[in-house]
């Protein structure tokens, strides 16, 4: 049986996904998961679940029509949407400007899946074992950890870029958030302020957006790693029924 098993596993090592898959097809259903199977389940799992959740936010509305990830604007702009609604089409103009920002991420999602790609492609046994049995996020986390850098750099001059259109003559949306925290910031720090304990607000507003953004993308590679941990019909390879089917018992 262990020789079997063995001249079975070598060309594990040697084929391709799709060759690999057929390989699994007919292994004994009791046989016991390897090390590359692991490691190869992880990745193809990430890989499926990285470009669902980029074809669902990359499509029309995929973040401006899904209030689960919707991109608004800080708390701290508050002030900035009620001057605006008080001219005839302000909030029309607000909204103008977050449609803008959730274009922008929607469009940036479209390319996230070779920055994905790229990352799972580094991970190691080691960090598929800790996956398989970490929580239902753990896949996700690590996505998080090894790409989130490069998706910022991805999405944030896009966001810049929206920011910056011109939405109230030649005022763009930056340029209120600027104007805003800057006269706010100066009653904050001053004497009265500081006696009336105001606080500065300190908010880059292309981070913040940038990175509201990416917590959305992170959100629903989140739900499709769980389909796959969880539902058997989202398991749609032999390697992701192999691997995670392990979980089942």
């Amino acid at each position: 049986m262990k020789q079997r098993l063995l001249l079975t596993l070598i060309p594990l090592l040697l084929t391709g996904c799709a060759e690999l898959n057929s390989v699994l097809q007919s292994l004994p259903a009791d046989a016991p998961l390897t090390e590359t199977e692991v490691a190869d389940g992880l990745k193809e799992a990430l890989i499926t679940g990285s470009r669902n959740a980029s074809s669902l936010l990359g499509a029309f509305d995929g973040y401006y029509g899904d209030d689960q990830v919707k991109i608004l604007l800080p708390e701290e702009a508050s002030v900035i949407i009620d001057n605006l609604s008080r001219l005839p089409g302000g909030d029309q103009l607000v909204e103008d400007v977050i449609l803008c920002i959730n274009r922008a991420a929607e469009d940036a999602a479209k390319e996230v899946a070779p920055i994905f790609i790229n990352s799972i492609q580094q991970m190691t046994i080691g960090d598929a074992f800790q996956i398989l049995n970490g929580t239902d996020n753990a896949a996700t986390e690590y996505l998080s950890r090894t790409s989130r850098t490069a998706l910022y750099d991805l999405f944030r001059p896009k966001i810049s870029q929206s920011t910056e259109k011109d939405i109230l003559g030649t005022v763009s949306a930056k340029d209120s958030w600027t104007t805003l925290t800057g006269r706010w910031n100066q009653v904050a720090n001053s004497v009265a302020g500081k006696f009336a304990g105001l606080t500065p607000v300190h908010v880059d507003i292309d981070d913040y957006l940038t990175n509201k953004a990416l917590d959305g993308l992170f959100l629903k590679v989140e739900a499709e790693e769980k389909k796959i941990r969880t539902e058997i019909s989202a398991r749609v390879t032999p390697l992701l029924k192999r691997v995670f089917g392990s979980l089942d018992s």
